[in-house]
């Protein structure tokens, strides 16, 4: 997918991917391809969530040793915890990562609040906001100070107003990726709280990449659909598998997704090959989506 000139196309480049605390993590995936690319790579996580799940946490001793083992020479590696569910964790988080090696390139929002959902019957007013502020909330305020870092000038004045160039950008100066899910395709059901979140991001999308678009800042949404984390494991889910198991049996390609899927499309867009992808949500799942 690469040109055979750029064989380390984000050489140079400074990452921070959130929610990278387990190796069968989409996270992990990402951080791993930048890493091999030849990009520095910050990581954010927060084993509490994992821990309280059926699939368990990781050893983070032995996930940041993997992470270094990728990088390329002269790459750095950094990591943080942060409970993105508060607001003031997160200027600090990307100053840090900015501090890995002086520039911040590529902000990708992969973590994510998930379980202890419910339907629309028995939802409530703190479920609800719980999901919200661990999803939407926090991504639109990690993508925030993230654009601060690359502001050209004043924030506009007025709803509307942009805040302007004195000139094209002869290439992006950022990019960030957002992570949406399923609601896209059909219902989610007994996930009222976790789709509502999503649907917010990817409803959003458009939005926010115009106005970061006037900073040189490329925006993308992914919906990697059905990936198997640990989540569609017999023995960790916590879910009936029945019905999408057979569903998925009956696909062209007869398997869920893997955490490299996504990983893949993320890096290609974060590379220069893909910078004329900008503001789209874009679907990584195999066509599983048109079942």
């Amino acid at each position: 997918m690469f040109p055979h000139d750029h064989p380390l196309p984000l050489h140079g480049k400074t990452a921070l991917v959130t929610g990278v605390s387990r190796r069968r993590g989409i996270g992990f995936a990402v951080a791993s391809r930048f890493a091999r690319l030849g990009a520095s790579v910050f990581i954010h996580h927060f084993r509490p969530h994992d821990t309280d799940l059926p699939w368990g946490g990781d050893d983070l001793d032995a996930l940041r040793a993997e992470l270094r083992d990728a990088l390329t020479p002269g790459a750095a590696f950094g990591d943080a915890e942060a409970d993105l569910r508060d607001a003031a964790a997160i200027p600090g988080l990307v100053e840090r990562a900015r501090g890995l090696t002086g520039s911040l390139d590529i902000l990708v929002c992969n973590h994510a609040q998930s379980g202890g959902d419910g339907s629309i019957l028995d939802m409530t007013a703190e479920r609800l906001d719980a999901f919200w502020s661990a999803n939407a909330r926090s991504s639109l305020l990690l993508t925030q100070a993230f654009a601060a870092l690359h502001r050209l000038e004043a924030p506009a004045a007025r709803p509307g107003e942009r805040a302007g160039r004195a000139e094209p950008f002869a290439e992006p100066v950022g990019r960030v990726f957002w992570m949406t899910s399923g609601q896209i395709h059909g219902p989610m059901r007994g996930e009222v709280a976790y789709a509502t979140s999503k649907a917010a991001l990817a409803g959003v999308t458009k939005t926010v990449a115009a106005e970061l678009l006037d900073l040189g800042i490329i925006l993308n949404t992914i919906d990697p659909g059905p990936v198997n984390t640990g989540y569609l494991d017999p023995e960790t889910t916590d879910r009936p598998l029945e019905e999408i198991t057979d569903f998925v049996r009956s696909t062209p390609f007869g398997r869920f997704g893997a955490p490299d899927d996504p990983a893949r499309l993320i890096a290609w867009l974060s590379s220069p090959d893909g910078a004329w992808v900008v503001g789209q949500v874009l679907s990584s799942d195999g066509g599983l989506g048109l079942g």
